[in-house]
């Protein structure tokens, strides 16, 4: 699990202050790469990835549910980055299948975001879904710092063009092999 450690990170998930808040603050041992900060919302590489370019979305305010913490506007605005995010990452790395969800509890993890991953072609079933998704199961990825700040560079750019008008469907972009040449 590249020197993971499961039950220091459950531990402060459920003691500790908030990741995305501390985050938002710079504080020191918080840190993601962020790729998208719009004043309202923020979206960064996940700090544990069990898939490449695992991203996670949220809002910028401490919201702690899902549904009833929003009004049907906001909602609505966060699922569009939650679209456009998913959508510029299965333009960056290589897609099978997006998997979108909310995770978290108010016991841990409480400010409310949504995961945003990319199952790479060729994972057997078996390995799929849940399993693909949780750190007891897929492990964490090594961390790759240069690897990582490219792919955020690439899905910066993505979001830049959604900002401009320029919104890929996913018949029209270009696979992730195009954009590396």
């Amino acid at each position: 699990m590249s020197g993971f450690d499961l039950d220091a990170y459950n531990e402060r998930a459920r003691t500790g202050p908030c990741f995305i808040c501390s985050l938002l603050a710079g504080v020191p041992g918080y840190e993601h790469r962020v790729v998208l900060d719009d004043g309202v919302h923020v979206v960064f590489l996940d700090r544990y990835p069990t898939l490449p370019g695992k991203l996670l979305v949220a809002p910028r305010a401490h919201i702690e549910d899902a549904i009833g913490g929003f009004t049907e506007e906001e909602y609505a605005a966060l699922q569009l980055v939650v679209h456009r995010v998913a959508t510029a990452l299965a333009t960056a790395v290589p897609t099978e299948r997006l998997y979108v969800l909310s995770l978290g509890s108010r016991q841990g993890n409480a400010h409310v975001h949504w995961h945003v991953a990319a199952l790479p072609p060729g994972v057997p079933y078996e390995q799929q879904q849940f399993h693909a998704l949780m750190t007891e199961g897929a492990g964490v990825l090594p961390d790759d710092p240069e690897q990582s700040e490219h792919l955020a560079t690439r899905l910066r750019a993505h979001l830049h063009r959604y900002a401009h008008g320029d919104a890929m469907s996913p018949a029209t972009r270009p696979s992730p092999a195009e954009e590396t040449t």
